[in-house]
């Protein structure tokens, strides 16, 4: 993931260098030699201490527990206040907010040339800079939400950065919805742009969303151009566009983090039809965010009948699946992305056998990622209105996060949590011993 230069470097020289994420780090140390005295054979002195240095900036790390904020709920005053005193009396410390949303509008006046250019601007959080400082008084790190490649705006007013189909007109999806093409590297700069701008304004993560193609049954009819592909497959692509975007975002300060379909994780076919090959994106993120919404899987999937109607089982299958491709996929000369998934806090009407979602359900699913092994969530709903009553106080939080570590402590190295088809999963999710 990242590119380390490292070097044995003698002590004068190394006064005042510091090593950053020395878990990621490579190292290559040189054996240094002493010059000989005279009348005597040179003898080998013990080798310098390698010192990793980082071509990016310090970037501080937090553990996070977050929820996703709409822009024009960020944007109202009453509305975000009552989100900061719920996130104030739970274990919550994130928020992601839109900064390009949906349908590819930036929700705030931000000056740059592109934005400018296309009048991108539908500025939904009109202080932006209080809505920061608000937000740093509270100890609420601020993560900004980028829709990347659905960008229906951006499609319509620069028509030769968009998908095509055979007349030359725009792909549009069955929501009639446009789409820019991801293998131009105009549009790769254009997120960048918009997500270094982000940064400038205070956030601390870019996270990509929507960084796919389309999964319609219409993306049979888009055209795409050689000269744009370059001989170049879906998933290269959108990993080529992950690779390229950490860098110049790393660089700038920034962490990097990237939305995926869960089901990825289980299908080549699915992989491969959206672009997204978890292991190799991983290799160039700070975090890697499946979105492993328990409705998001048919009957059968796991061996669950009804996913949806168990979370708990749900999430542990779908982090397991996660484990192992990383696990197969990991590279010794390279970093990792941490797993951070999504969560679901919302009921999915709109399924034949759905459940309705609460406190419990959340709970379960938190509790998944924990017994998977795992420290970062984030849940979703759309609608942003959240079961907190699932979630721990501040203190609550802190003795369980001490339990959790005391008890990882005292496993054997490479011990993996059993699945609740293994073992007796928590009452209510379903799943007997």
């Amino acid at each position: 993931m990242k590119r380390w230069i490292a070097a044995g470097i003698i002590a004068l020289i190394l006064t005042g260098c510091t090593r950053y994420e020395p878990s990621e780090e490579m190292t290559m140390a040189e054996e240094s030699r002493t010059e000989p005295e005279t009348g005597q054979a040179q003898e080998a002195a013990e080798p310098a201490e390698a010192i990793t240095i980082s071509k990016y900036p310090p970037r501080d790390r937090v553990k996070v527990k977050g929820i996703y904020v709409s822009a024009y709920v960020a944007g109202t005053g009453d509305m975000m206040d009552k989100i900061i005193e719920e996130i104030d009396r739970t274990e919550l410390n994130a928020v992601v907010i839109d900064v390009k949303d949906d349908q590819g509008r930036i929700t705030f006046d931000m000056d740059s040339p592109t934005v400018n250019e296309i009048g991108a601007c539908q500025a939904f959080i009109g202080d932006l800079p209080g809505l920061i400082r608000k937000l740093e008084e509270h100890g609420i790190y601020p993560i900004a939400r980028v829709v990347a490649f659905r960008d229906p705006y951006l499609a319509e007013q620069k028509p030769e950065w968009s998908l095509h189909v055979a007349d030359g007109s725009i792909y549009r999806d069955n929501k009639g919805l446009a789409w820019v093409n991801p293998y131009k590297k105009e549009v790769w700069d254009y997120l960048v742009e918009v997500s270094k701008k982000a940064g400038e304004m205070g956030f601390k993560e870019i996270q990509f969303d929507y960084i796919r193609f389309a999964v319609d049954k219409t993306m049979k009819d888009v055209v795409f151009d050689e000269a744009d592909t370059g001989g170049r497959d879906k998933t290269q692509a959108i990993t080529e566009f992950v690779s390229y975007a950490y860098d110049e975002l790393a660089e700038e300060g920034l962490l990097v983090s990237a939305d995926v379909f869960g089901t990825i994780m289980r299908s080549e076919e699915d992989a491969a039809a959206v672009g997204q090959e978890y292991g190799d994106m991983a290799e160039h993120l700070d975090y890697i965010c499946p979105m492993i919404y328990p409705s998001h899987y048919g009957p059968g999937n796991f061996g669950i009948a009804n996913p949806d109607a168990q979370p708990y089982d749900t999430i542990r299958h779908a982090l397991k699946d996660s484990a192992t491709l990383l696990k197969a996929s990991r590279k010794e000369d390279a970093g990792q992305a941490v797993v951070r998934p999504w969560l679901q806090d919302f009921t999915a009407s709109y399924l034949k056998d759905y459940i309705d979602y609460g406190d419990e359900q959340v709970r379960q699913q938190i509790q998944a990622v924990y017994d998977s092994g795992y420290d970062e969530w984030i849940l979703w709903d759309a609608g942003v209105s959240y079961h907190y009553g699932g979630l721990l106080t501040p203190e609550e939080a802190a003795a369980e996060e001490q339990e959790i570590a005391e008890s990882r402590a005292a496993l054997p190295p490479e011990t993996e949590a059993a699945l609740p088809s293994e073992t007796e999963a928590p009452a209510g999710t379903g799943t007997g011993p």
